[in-house]
């Protein structure tokens, strides 16, 4: 088989989120440390966030503001699911986020099954995720859509077949999405390590080397730049 970055670049682009906003009202967003417009901006709430969000996209007259993969952010500081006594601090985002203020419809990346899907209900956590598992020239990996609504885990069966832009679900609204504002968490997984309904989004700098391994670049597969 090509190199990983090969074989997804050869796929067809694939939108997960809201199909009919072009690519052209898309509009990166940073929100590492690195990016000082933020350190003037009280950012502590899922309202604080949706009211910044809104305010991004107006400025730069987008509908869409994306980004996140391998950033190391410092809004998880607030929940225990990524920090205790026992474990390194995780605070480096593994997926690709695709933020938007609405309930948006959310379809399936590639043809495919259902590997699993659970209501993840932790605060910070993703809220209900599915899981799709695809197979392409006898290679197998793995599709993740968090921070959905609870109604799009409603009549979800293990096993079933999905195909390429097949809506599977619409994005939660906080706080049932793990209190963010609303936006799709985006990954891709090769390995599940046998975990169903849950799979790390965010990881420590001591395990970056596998999960940069393990979770590819989405942005291979939706080529949205």
């Amino acid at each position: 088989m090509k190199n990983v970055k090969e074989f997804f670049n050869q796929l067809d682009c694939a939108k997960v989120i809201s199909s009919e906003i072009d690519y052209s009202k898309y509009v990166a967003l940073d929100l590492s440390p690195d990016n000082s417009a933020l350190n003037n901006i009280e950012l502590e709430t899922a309202q604080d966030y949706e009211k910044f969000i809104q305010n991004y996209l107006v400025a730069n007259n987008a509908k869409m503001a994306y980004g996140g993969y391998k950033e190391t952010r410092n809004l998880y500081k607030r929940s225990t699911v990524f920090k205790n006594d026992l474990t390194d601090e995780r605070n480096i985002h593994i997926g690709l986020d695709l933020w938007i203020n609405e309930a948006a419809p959310i379809y399936a990346a590639l043809d495919g099954k259902i590997h699993s899907f659970q209501n993840n209900t932790a605060l910070g956590d993703y809220g209900p995720v599915v899981i799709l598992e695809h197979t392409v020239e006898n290679f197998t990996f793995h599709t993740l859509y968090g921070h959905l609504n609870e109604d799009s885990l409603v009549g979800k069966e293990i096993g079933q077949v999905v195909k390429k832009g097949e809506q599977i679900g619409n994005l939660g609204l906080p706080p049932i999405n793990g209190d963010y504002a609303p936006h799709l968490h985006f990954q891709i997984i090769i390995d599940m390590e046998g975990k169903k309904g849950d799979y790390a989004g965010v990881c420590s700098l001591n395990t970056l080397s596998f999960y940069s391994k393990n979770c590819p670049d989405p942005n291979w597969l939706l080529k949205i730049e």
